[in-house]
This record gives C-alpha cells, structure tokens and sequence, in this order.
C-alpha cells in the first residue's frame, strides 16, 4: 500500500531521515522501532504531510503522493495519531468523534439557515456511528464525559477512535503505548488487532514496548541514524546483534523484558 523510495529529510545539516526505503503491505500491521532520533517519527510526518520532504519519493497504491498535505491525504485515507493525543479538551469524547467526518452539511452558513433539518439528521447518524465507535473501544461509558479529562491511555483510544468514523485504508500510530497502563494498552492492542482483521486496515506503529510490537507487528523496520537498518519477524529483529548495538548499550532484550521505555 505504501512504499518509500530513498526519502530524505534533513533540517539544515542535521540528515533525519537519511535515504529510508520502506514498503507496507496491504492488511499488515508493520512496527517500525529504532532509538530515540533514529528519524521514526520524522519519517511518519513525511508520509503523512506533516514535513516535506527534502528528496525521495512516497506511493500510496501506486499513486505519488509525495509533499501533499494532511488534508489531502486524509480524503485518501491515510491518518496520523500523534505520541501526544490532540483531542478537543472542552467538548465531550462523543463531540469529539462526531467532529471527523468532512464536507459536514452544517459546515456551510447557507445551510444553517436554511438546511437545519438535513443538518439535524446529518448529526443523528454521526452521533449513533460514534457510539458504536465508542462501543467497539469499549470506552462508551465515556461518551459524555469532557475529553480533557480522559487519562492518556484513553485519550490514546478516542484517538484510534477517530480514524474509525472515516474510511481509513492506513493508519500510522506514533508511540501509542506511550503513558498508558498495561490494562489500557492490552485494550488498545486488541482494538488494533481487530480493526486489522475484521475491517482491513493497515497499520504502521511505532512503539519502544518490544513485547507490543512482538504481539501485533509483522514485519517489523529498523531504523538508526536515518537509514533502514533491518527488518523482519520479531523474533529474528530481537536476536540481531547490529539491531541490539543500535540501542546504544540499553540492550533490546532489556527492552523485551522491562516493557516500554
């Protein structure tokens, strides 16, 4: 579905993401770990739109989509979380699924005069498909509750939450383990694993809990210094002496067997 062909990004002299190539298949679940600064997150806001990239190139089945913006993206189906959830703090988790879906009838000044009954109907069928979100999250007895006031790994979901009231084809999750207790991130894992096999969406995540990653993602990328450095099942990337040296010493069985860090 995605395919990345010696992507760069540099930001003065400093080379963040330094000739990756990476492919995602259609219908996997892809993790892509590495070091803190090994360029994983610059490389997701390239593929999403969020930077420009200096050189390279990005396909999305097929298509260039190399430069275009979050929004155009979005219309394709390819959505971002973020490792610091962004949701509306003052409006309620319901408010804030209902908000996602584009080209809204009440969007438009014409229509809040005049249209109010289509628009009135418009927000009855996004209030049941966000409680049937919320349902599957297993987070609907939040429904009215400020989304502010959510912890982090529930902020975490309602983010998930969100690329379900669209038609999502791919979606990259950045650190979406980050903060959230084991009971919450088990949730999370098992909304993912689902979204995958009972919707078809594709996944890419980054993620630093080894245990995570070896329970959802095949394959599994590599990154260090900007470059690709390997990638495969998890099992073989966790006995990979260079992959290991690239965290510096911390060792990633360490990682494996003290969870996130």
């Amino acid at each position: 579905m995605i395919k990345v062909e010696d992507l760069h990004r540099h930001f003065g002299g400093f080379r963040a993401v330094d000739g990756a190539s990476i492919e995602i298949a259609t219908g996997s679940i892809t993790g892509l770990i590495g070091p803190n600064g090994a360029g994983k997150s610059t490389l997701f806001n390239v593929i999403a739109g969020v930077l420009p990239p200096t050189s390279g190139r990005v396909t999305m089945d097929g298509e260039d989509i190399t430069g275009l913006p979050p929004h155009a993206l979005f219309h394709k189906g390819l959505l971002r979380t973020f490792q610091i959830a962004h949701e509306f703090s003052s409006m309620t988790v319901r408010e804030n699924l209902m908000m996602v879906p584009g080209g809204q009838s009440g969007e438009t000044l014409w229509n809040a005069w005049f249209g109010r009954g289509r628009i009135a109907a418009e927000e009855r069928a996004l209030a049941a498909k966000a409680d049937e979100v919320l349902e599957f999250l297993t987070i609907d007895h939040l429904a009215d509750e400020r989304a502010g006031n959510l912890s982090g790994g529930q902020k975490k979901l309602l983010e998930l939450g969100r690329t379900m009231m669209v038609d999502a084809k791919i979606v990259f999750l950045d650190e979406v383990g980050a903060g959230v207790n084991r009971t919450l991130l088990n949730t999370i894992g098992d909304a993912i694993v689902r979204l995958n096999q009972e919707r078809g969406y594709t996944f890419c995540l980054i993620e630093h809990d080894m245990d995570f990653i070896a329970r959802l993602c095949d394959p599994v990328i590599v990154m260090a210094e900007g470059k690709v450095l390997a990638q495969g099942k998890a099992d073989e990337i966790m006995s990979n002496e260079a992959v290991i040296e690239a965290y510096l010493g911390t060792g990633l069985k360490n990682k494996v067997a003290g969870g996130a860090t």
